[in-house]
């Protein structure tokens, strides 16, 4: 199987509108478009009967102590974890691309509407839904796609995966608000294959 996408070749720098973060000459960054990429497959596996996509971050800081502090930088040997951006389930087996700017355009404070979606899948929450937690003005479920917006202090150019699964099932085995961890552990035994889009990130001045 095969995923491709127009918004940007596989491997090079996101481009800014994808993102959920952007630079800011008054504020130092600031919200980004927002806007969720173009993703076409081909080579699908005969008995594909729906999809999943998962969009994750494996860059992330796994300590908050020095994110988005202004006099120093988040060290490169700081272990990292996973920050999902998309999880998206039950994708119809008929259906060969997601269009640009289709699930998102522009940042939503306190998250996009779901779980259901279009052409009959099912949104996920992303990680945003934690990092915004307690926040007054942006807390909430935020289900669907929201872009990169590592901290703008990070060493490491961050790295964001694509994931598309061709599943065996017509509806994967998650209720409610699930997560992309949940996803993974319900699609492990049904998936036929997996092909991934990849991109890189950052907004850390000395690295742009």
């Amino acid at each position: 199987m095969k995923l491709l996408s127009d918004s940007w070749i596989n491997g090079d720098r996101i481009p800014t509108r994808f993102a959920a973060g952007k630079p800011d000459v008054a504020n130092g960054v600031t919200f980004s478009d927002n806007i969720s990429p173009h993703l076409a497959w081909s080579d699908v596996p005969v008995g594909t009967r729906s999809f999943a996509l998962i969009c994750h971050d494996f860059d992330v800081p796994s300590r908050g102590d020095d994110v988005n502090k202004p006099d120093r930088e988040v060290p490169s040997d700081l272990p990292r974890v996973d920050f999902f951006h998309w999880v998206m389930v039950d994708m119809p087996a008929h259906l060969s691309q997601l269009a640009e700017g289709e699930f998102s355009r522009g940042f939503t404070p306190r998250g996009k509407p779901g779980p259901d979606s279009l052409h009959g899948a099912r949104h996920g929450l992303n990680d945003y839904t934690g990092w915004f937690a307690g926040d007054p003005a942006n807390g909430g479920q935020y289900f669907g796609y929201d872009g990169p917006f590592p901290p703008f202090n990070d060493s490491l150019i961050h790295h964001y995966v694509f994931t598309l699964y061709a599943l065996s099932v017509p509806r994967a085995a998650v209720e409610g608000a699930f997560t992309g961890p949940q996803v993974r552990e319900a699609i492990f035994e049904h998936v036929l294959a997996e092909a991934t889009h990849s991109g890189t990130y950052t907004l850390n001045r000395r690295l742009i």
